[in-house]
């Protein structure tokens, strides 16, 4: 049984990929904004948040994690021309959230699974120790809007950093990869569709449609499951073609 811990599994494509795994027999470990059925509820803008779920998800799992998918994020707008107060939150509740949290899980992580190997004796890069599976956005590689530089630059962080747990790490047997997706069809990227003109945004989408959150959710499943350990420090793309590398 592979124990998963899936952060911001309550809505969108965390619940979407939450039914994928457990659908094949994984044992998901949840996280919300709050305690529920199968949930952890640790706030993640709060300093140490992403510590405290890793503590509290390791006990639930019985001291052993095999996955870690780091999915919880928030896309909020400030004006640039807006209050400095307000910008200056903006972009400190992104880093905490988008990317700080995703680090210290990480961080975690990879310990916990080149533990796990040296306990086991595993030679080195004989076995995957671990898994880590970062969801980002094409916004890392392409940018976002006016109004959401921070976003744009914190997944542009989460991409460069699973890019240097995969480098540093293969050899003790953690992959590490990255999911970018577009538009996809959540609740948060369907007010943003609404309040910019969706025509205009679907325009720039050759497929003609924004992603459904199944289909980033398969992707995760995936890489969470079965892809294979040469694909370490890979990112693919979930974006309908909207930009290609």
């Amino acid at each position: 049984m592979t124990n998963i811990l899936l952060t911001g599994s309550t809505r969108g494509i965390g619940a979407a990929a939450h039914a994928a795994l457990t659908a094949v027999g994984a044992t998901v470990i949840g996280h919300g904004s709050r305690d529920g059925p199968g949930v952890i509820g640790v706030d993640l803008s709060a300093p140490g948040g992403g510590d405290r779920l890793w503590d509290a998800a390791l006990d639930r799992a019985g001291g052993r994690i095999d996955v870690l998918v780091n999915n919880a994020g928030v896309f909020e707008g400030v004006a640039l021309d807006g209050d400095d107060a307000d910008w200056a939150a903006a972009w400190e509740r992104s880093w905490r959230i988008n990317l700080q949290a995703a680090a210290d899980l990480s961080r975690r992580a990879v310990r916990h699974f080149r533990q796990a190997a040296a306990d086991r004796g595993d030679a080195p890069a004989a076995a995957v120790s671990g898994r880590i599976v970062n969801v980002a956005s094409r916004a890392a590689f392409r940018g976002d809007s006016p109004d959401h530089w921070h976003y744009a630059a914190a997944k542009a962080g989460m991409v460069a950093m699973t890019r240097t747990i995969a480098r540093a790490y293969a050899a003790d047997g953690v992959l590490a990869f990255v999911v970018a997706p577009g538009f996809t069809m959540t609740g948060m990227a369907a007010d943003y569709l609404t309040s910019r003109g969706g025509d205009r945004l679907l325009a720039d989408i050759p497929l003609g449609r924004v992603a459904d959150a199944a289909e980033v959710a398969e992707t995760i499943r995936w890489l969470a499951l079965d892809a294979p350990a040469s694909l370490t420090g890979a990112v693919l793309d979930v974006n309908g073609a909207s930009y290609v590398r």
